[in-house]
């Protein structure tokens, strides 16, 4: 008789898998709460909240937390914005060269994050912009459209252009057709485009070493306190705070997605 259960090996491997995945970020979160204060001796010799407490009142965690909490909001907008233009185009018209310029568009991503930031800098460098926010912003919206890009396209592609034809022999112009017809069809896609970007956006840490100049982002400041320990939890901590901020976007992206085959005109 067949049964749909997995078999043991199945599932050990499926175990073994994800332990090795997520052990790792297991011992960040154990860590956050030991009262050793310099070394990772296991098992902890104590257990304790009170490095929620210091990082808490640590001043110099709050500026790199606002300012990757903006770059990540506003390369995010960005992002939205560009890609969403861009996967319109690409999607809804045929043009020689179309495919190259898709590869071009999904190069930023499949990049390693040295080259891109080294590219970058150079680039900054040869039109004399200076280091600052600014380009930290930039550097972050190269990836973050490509993020936004890859949801709206699929998208679009499973739009059918017969109800943009419908809309607009009923009258409708094109901002009314965007608002009433694309928007409702594209809004869980670009959401959880955006989202993904601002996750991916807020915990980099190889562009940003590149763009940023002087500036300090959370994960530059986590990079920095690694290398030059001072109360070794508080970095844990700190870290905790990075992984709900990225995860809870990512799993929201997820639900909104999830069901996406299912758009206006689109077959089942």
């Amino acid at each position: 008789m067949h049964s749909d259960r997995a078999s043991f090996g199945l599932r050990f491997a499926a175990v073994t898998g994800l332990l090795f995945l997520h052990l790792p970020i297991l011992i960040i979160f154990l860590y956050a709460f030991t009262t050793e204060e310099k070394s990772y001796a296991f098992p902890p010799p104590g257990l304790t909240t009170e490095w929620f407490a210091v990082a808490w009142n640590r001043a110099d965690i709050w500026p790199p937390l606002y300012l990757s909490l903006w770059v990540a909001t506003v390369s995010t907008l960005l992002a939205m914005i560009l890609g969403t233009l861009v996967s319109a185009a690409m999607a809804q018209t045929r043009f020689f060269g179309r495919e190259q310029i898709s590869l071009l568009i999904l190069l930023p991503i499949a990049l390693p994050g040295v080259i891109t930031g080294m590219s970058l800098r150079s680039a900054f460098s040869i039109m004399d912009i200076p280091f600052s926010t600014l380009t930290i912003i930039l550097g972050h919206a190269t990836f973050c459209i490509v993020i936004v890009y890859n949801n709206a396209v699929a998208r679009f592609r499973r739009l059918s252009g017969g109800i943009l034809e419908a809309s607009a022999d009923l009258g409708a112009n094109s901002f009314q057709t965007f608002r009433h017809v694309l928007l409702p069809n594209l809004g869980s896609a670009l959401l959880a485009g955006g989202m993904l970007a601002f996750a991916l956006s807020f915990d980099e840490v190889i562009v940003t070493t590149f763009t940023a100049g002087q500036q300090s982002t959370l994960p530059i400041w986590m990079l920095q306190e690694l290398v030059r320990p001072r109360q070794r939890p508080v970095t844990n901590v700190v870290a905790i705070v990075v992984f709900v901020t990225t995860f809870i976007p990512i799993l929201i992206a997820y639900y909104l997605t999830r069901n996406g085959s299912e758009t206006a005109g689109a077959g089942k």
